[in-house]
C-alpha cells in the first residue's frame, strides 16, 4: 500500500546516540509531504482529466460510428436512387423507341397510301385527258363535217299561223 501524506508526517524516527539533527528531518519530511501533497493532487487531477476525456472520446466514438452508418445507409439510399434511376430511364428510352417505331411505321404506311393515291390520280387524269380529247376531236369532227354546209343551203319560209296573227291584233 502506497504512503499517504498523513503516514509521512506521522512516521517517527528512532533516536540514537548520535542521530541526525531532528529540525533538519522534521523540514525535510514537511517538503516531502507538500511535494507528496501535491503529486497526489495533480495525480488526481490528471486522473479526472483522463477520465473527462475518455468519456469525450467514447461519445465522439459514438458519434463516428453513427456518421460511418449513416454514411453507409447513405450510400446505400444513393445506391438504390441510381439504379432506379438507371431502370426508369431504360424504361423511357424503351417506351421512347416503341414510339419512334411506331411513328415511323404511321408515316411509311401514309407515305405509302400517298403514293397509291398519287398513281391513281394519274391514272385518273390520263383516262380523263383521253377522253376529254376524244370528246373535242369528236366536236371538231362534227364541226369539219359537210352536213354544216347543207344546214346553210335550207332556206326556212315563215310560217303564219292565222290563230297567231289574230291573237296579237
Amino acid at each position: 500500500m502506497p504512503l499517504t501524506p498523513l503516514d509521512i508526517h506521522n512516521k517517527e524516527f528512532t533516536k540514537g546516540f548520535r542521530g541526525y539533527d531532528e529540525d533538519e528531518v522534521n523540514e525535510f519530511l514537511d517538503q516531502v509531504i507538500k511535494d507528496y501533497e501535491m503529486i497526489i493532487r495533480e495525480k488526481k487531477e490528471l486522473e479526472l482529466k483522463v477520465q473527462e476525456l475518455t468519456e469525450k472520446l467514447g461519445h465522439f466514438t459514438n458519434i463516428e460510428e453513427t456518421l460511418n452508418k449513416s454514411i453507409l445507409v447513405a450510400q446505400e439510399a444513393a445506391e438504390d436512387v441510381k439504379r432506379g434511376a438507371q431502370k426508369e430511364a431504360k424504361l423511357i428510352i424503351k417506351e421512347a423507341e416503341k414510339n419512334a417505331d411506331r411513328i415511323i411505321n404511321e408515316a411509311l404506311a401514309k407515305s405509302r397510301k400517298i403514293a397509291m393515291d398519287i398513281e391513281e390520280m394519274k391514272k385518273q387524269s390520263k383516262v380523263f385527258r383521253t377522253r376529254f380529247q376524244m370528246l373535242i376531236e369528236a366536236q371538231l369532227d362534227l364541226l369539219k363535217n359537210d352536213d354544216w354546209d347543207h344546214l346553210m343551203e335550207y332556206k326556212v319560209e315563215p310560217i303564219v299561223d292565222e290563230e297567231f296573227e289574230e291573237s296579237n291584233s
